[in-house]
């Protein structure tokens, strides 16, 4: 069942009252639902709004069926109308519709998962391609279901995007204790493995009663639809809860619209983020994720060119400027470019708009080195606009820029030219090495990870979409990728979750309106993410969706190899060989087959051996209508040009003694960079 668009909502369920004028004592008006369907019901109902927009908030549901959710969320979305029926609900009390006492409900679309951590990471992967304005549910069984959900909610909450879980619950009324996959605690009778979900979830519920699921499913919505708050949202539902009916007031199901708020800054904030802004000599934005969230880049941009600053990006809000903006010095910190690197540690002001000043952001807080630097930080969140003793700015990001680039349009301020000079000369510096990377001299050799990228980096146009999270990759493209629009870039580094990318891309073809409205969409991965969670190549298949997967085989974890020798741990356990004599696994490669596993799902599968094969792969993928997967065998860049190394330090602790000579060598390296550590106060 494909979900209607985001943008498109279905027109809601309007109830009347009795024909012949209203009685002097009016029943209320009820509807008979078991507490699943009531939830499938009101879900169906909800929107959000952001300038003058309405989007449809819970677009579908993704679920996998146990014995914990089938006979309540299952049923209910049988009910709803998918492909078995039109969906109606009864009603219990003077409601008329088509005639016979009741209506069909809103449509609430079912996709079918094969896992259900990888459900999530679809349902995240949709949320932030619809602007957190639109997201889906994900309902599974008790046991094993309900927990495979953590590391996704975990990934959601992070990354602040919103994502309604359901996982089913043990018996409410406990007929029979234990039941199949409960857990007991002896110390308390209320506890279930769905309280795995409580730290990970912004807000969680336990709904006991059907009545209890309406305050429950109010708050659900408006964590959902808050900007400075949402992220996963788990309401568990006991089985028998699920299926037991309850007689539903009918304004329960009316249409709700949930604002998204766009906060302007406090007036004293303001005043004061100007002074520190008209005082800097050697300003630099940071650019974070909240940019996007917001739609703020083309308010960003506006700002630069009024000042002049140049802006730098996290993981999230890299593409808040097009790369060949004149403002855009790359990402930042330890896997951004030298360009930002260079600027950030002489800055005297940072201005973090959207950001959450990771470690990787702040090279474990040795980038900003100039004595005097202080920070300025933009967010819709208290919490991170006071990170690093700011001036915190606390307000939406476009309503933000908005007011700074107002403010100070009348007091004259720009950067030096002189500044703007070094920064732009700087950027073309990178720009060379970015060149020297992606070359190809010999179209008939192995090509490397870095060249992958160049050669689609010659492919794309502003419509295509690059997915990723984990491993080596996340770095190189930091680095080097040329981003095109505002949400081309897609690197989910907040939880950098292996496995997240196939199904991420799903959810954003889902999101893009891939049936309609085609839109290239990449997911790439290396041979480790793949083999933790390729299962979701079914699902795009079962869905035709065109989806685009690049498999690089390397033959192991590349890049906690590398980090594994950085830090003395001499590549233990990083590599996918054969255990050798000594019980160590320097083997031959093992002989798996990753494009016949591919093929074996239901992918159109293309090798590479050459540059010039994967050249040719890469554009007939590009063209495909079906999914599709571009297998090709990396390069280790030790002979040929790679990505230039890391720009700046990163804190992983090296044991303090050691009796191996590389873990010792690792050990002073180690003390002398976390001397240059320091604490923003």
């Amino acid at each position: 069942m494909t979900p209607t668009s985001p943008e498109s909502p279905a027109s809601p369920t309007r109830f009347t009252g009795p024909a012949g004028g209203r009685s002097a004592n009016p029943r209320p008006r009820t509807r008979r639902l078991t507490t699943a369907q009531a939830l499938v019901a009101f879900l169906a109902c909800q929107y959000t709004e952001r300038d003058g927009r309405r989007h449809r908030l819970i677009n579908a549901t993704w679920g996998i069926f146990g014995h914990g959710n089938v006979a309540g969320i299952g049923q209910a979305l049988v009910e709803a109308g998918n492909g078995v029926g039109d969906g109606h609900g009864k009603s219990n009390g003077d409601v008329r519709g088509n005639g016979d006492g009741y209506r069909a409900a809103p449509r609430m679309p079912y996709l079918q998962g094969r896992n259900e951590q990888a459900m999530v990471h679809a349902a995240v992967g949709y949320a932030r391609q619809s602007g957190r304005l639109s997201a889906h549910a994900v309902t599974t069984s008790i046991g094993p279901g309900a927990t495979n959900l953590v590391t996704g909610a975990a990934l959601a909450t992070i990354n602040h995007l919103p994502v309604l879980l359901l996982p089913g619950d043990t018996f409410a009324t406990r007929p029979a204790d234990p039941v199949l996959q409960q857990l007991e605690v002896p110390y308390a009778g209320d506890v279930s493995v769905n309280d795995c979900l409580r730290p990970v979830s912004r807000y969680f519920d336990r709904v006991t009663r059907p009545e209890a699921l309406v305050p429950a499913v109010l708050q659900a919505m408006r964590v959902l639809a808050d900007p400075a708050e949402t992220g996963a949202v788990t309401l568990a539902l006991p089985q028998d809860v699920q299926a037991e009916a309850y007689d539903w007031p009918e304004e329960f199901f009316a249409e709700r619209v949930w604002p998204v708020r766009r906060p302007a800054p406090d007036a004293a904030e303001l005043e004061a983020a100007v002074r520190a802004v008209r005082s800097a000599r050697r300003p630099l934005i940071v650019a974070g994720g909240g940019v996007r969230h917001s739609g703020a880049e083309e308010t960003l941009a506006a700002f630069t060119a009024a000042t002049r600053i140049p802006v730098a990006s996290t993981q999230a809000g890299k593409g808040s400027l097009r790369h060949d903006h004149p403002a855009d010095i790359g990402g930042i910190g330890h896997t951004g470019t030298a360009t930002a690197g260079e600027l950030a540690r002489t800055a005297d002001l940072v201005i973090g708009v959207g950001t959450r000043y990771t470690d990787f952001t702040t090279a474990s807080g040795t980038l900003f080195e100039n004595p005097a630097v202080r920070f300025l930080n933009l967010n819709i969140t208290g919490f991170d606009a006071h990170k690093l003793a700011a001036l915190p700015l606390v307000a939406d990001a476009r309503t933000g820029l908005e007011a700074l680039t107002s403010a100070l349009a009348g007091r004259g301020y720009r950067v030096d030219p002189a500044y703007e000079t070094e920064y732009t000369s700087a950027k073309e510096v990178w720009e060379e090495r970015v060149e020297a990377s992606f070359a190809t001299p010999d179209p008939t050799a192995r090509p490397t990870q870095t060249q992958v990228l160049g050669l689609l980096d010659t492919l794309v146009t502003e419509e295509d979409i690059l997915i990723n999270a984990a491993g080596s990759l996340p770095g190189d493209l930091h680095k080097l990728w040329r981003t095109r629009s505002r949400d081309q870039y897609h690197v989910e580094y907040g939880y950098s979750c292996m496995g997240y990318e196939i199904p991420a891309a799903i959810g954003v073809l889902l999101a893009t309106e891939a049936r309609t409205r085609p839109r290239p969409v990449w997911a790439l991965v290396g041979d480790g993410t793949y083999l933790m969670n390729p299962t979701e190549i079914v699902t795009a298949v079962q869905e035709s969706l065109p989806l685009k997967l690049v498999i690089l085989q390397n033959h192991g974890y590349a890049s906690i190899g590398g980090l594994s020798e950085a830090v003395g741990a001499e590549r233990f356990g990083t590599a996918y060989r054969h255990r050798d004599p000594d019980g160590g696994f320097t083997g031959p490669p093992l002989p798996v087959d990753l494009a016949a596993n591919a093929a074996s799902l239901g992918l159109h599968v293309l090798r590479a051996a050459t540059v010039d094969d994967l050249r040719k792969a890469l554009a007939e993928a590009r063209d495909a209508e079906g999914p599709t997967c571009v297998y090709v065998e990396t390069e280790t860049p030790d002979t040929v040009s790679g990505p230039p190394p890391a720009q700046a330090w990163w804190d992983v602790p090296v044991a303090e003694t050691a009796g191996r000579p590389a873990a010792v060598e690792a050990r002073e390296k180690y003390e002398r960079q976390v001397a240059a550590r320091r604490r923003h106060l």
